[in-house]
């Protein structure tokens, strides 16, 4: 399969990974995150030159995971605000910064520590099954593929 058909593909994964596989997406994604709303702050606090922060901000706008509103008449200026589509990507971003820290920290303090606003405790994500409630990892789910994904994965091995 290459990069090139994946936004076609069955699997919502892969559509996302179409989306978002690009370092530069996902540093303004935690900037955003961070609070981070304004042009000229994304890109001194990304590195991203001013060219490419631009075309990414446009394709998260035209995609939905971002809006522009203006904060300035003269000359025109905005900020960038997440949407709903965008603040839903909060726990790929927690978790890739949990990860991050257990896996690529240095032993010190993480970077960013995650507060809860209502008790004040620091967070990691976990994954809690929404029926019984208790923790899980990997080991403990099983994939059920759809008809679709199934046929499209035979086809890919020639098996259609």
């Amino acid at each position: 399969m290459s990069r090139s058909n994946l936004a076609e593909n069955t699997c919502t994964a892969a559509r996302a990974v179409e989306l978002f596989a690009d370092a530069w997406m996902m540093m303004i994604l935690r900037e955003m995150f961070l609070g981070t709303r304004r042009f000229d702050d994304l890109q001194c606090l990304t590195g991203v030159s001013p060219a490419t922060l631009s075309q990414r901000l446009k394709k998260l706008e035209h995609i939905g995971v971002l809006c522009r509103e203006a904060y300035q008449a003269h000359p025109p200026r905005y900020e960038y605000r997440l949407t709903a589509m965008g603040r839903d990507l909060w726990p790929v971003i927690v978790s890739m910064k949990a990860w991050g820290d257990r896996w690529l920290g240095s032993g010190e303090e993480p970077p960013v520590a995650i507060i809860h606003k209502h008790c004040g405790a620091a967070v990691t994500p976990h994954m809690v099954c929404p029926a019984c409630h208790e923790p899980m990892e990997a080991h403990d789910s099983e994939p059920r593929l759809s008809p679709a994904f199934e046929h499209e994965r035979q086809a890919a091995r020639g098996q259609s």
